[in-house]
């Protein structure tokens, strides 16, 4: 009761930063599903008269179709989890285990979701560009990496973090005397 008296701030920003973390990262996956649901009917190079895509028997074809289809997934359960988190009690408890946990699998499958994205925009250019411009192919695939880059770096130290927190050593956590050598 102490311990929780003493904390009522520190429990408000923390649901305060909570909130507005989900909120920030479930707009950025809705997008995703959104473009990647959209990016599934409207294949690169069109559909021929029998309703078949035109590149459907490239490799490359097929890569795009499995990246949009990881960035769908992955991006929808995304948003799973930061609803999840958006709808929490925010109690004590849940800041110790479930509420580090959603997050954690919430912004590990964006970072997923965002890969496949550049992963599925960079086939659908390398498909599009394949016999016309093949000296811009290159390096606007390559340009497709900064923004994966980018979201890794930048929140990178915020999944060690979580991850060191929820799984790792804790005061929390009865620790065992006897070690096994």
């Amino acid at each position: 009761m102490v311990f929780t008296e003493s904390h009522k701030e520190l429990l408000a920003e923390g649901r305060e930063w909570m909130k507005d973390t989900a909120s920030s990262c479930t707009v950025v996956a809705a997008l995703i599903v959104t473009m990647a649901f959209a990016a599934a009917f409207t294949v690169p190079g069109g559909n021929q008269d029998n309703g078949n895509p035109l590149f459907l028997n490239y490799h490359v074809f097929m890569l795009f179709i499995v990246s949009d289809a990881v960035a769908l997934f992955s991006s929808a359960t995304s948003v799973l989890m930061f609803l999840g988190i958006l709808t929490s009690r925010y109690a004590e408890a849940d800041f110790l285990y479930a509420l580090p946990k959603r997050l954690t699998i919430g912004l590990l499958s964006l970072f997923m979701s965002l890969a496949a994205t550049m992963i599925a925009f960079s086939s659908a250019l390398a498909l599009v560009l394949k016999d016309k411009v093949t000296w811009i192919a290159a390096p606007l695939i390559i340009a497709t990496s900064i923004p994966v880059c980018l979201f890794g770096l930048l929140q990178f130290p915020l999944l060690v973090e979580l991850v060191k927190s929820t799984y790792g050593k804790s005061i929390f956590h009865q620790q065992n005397s006897q070690r096994i050598h």
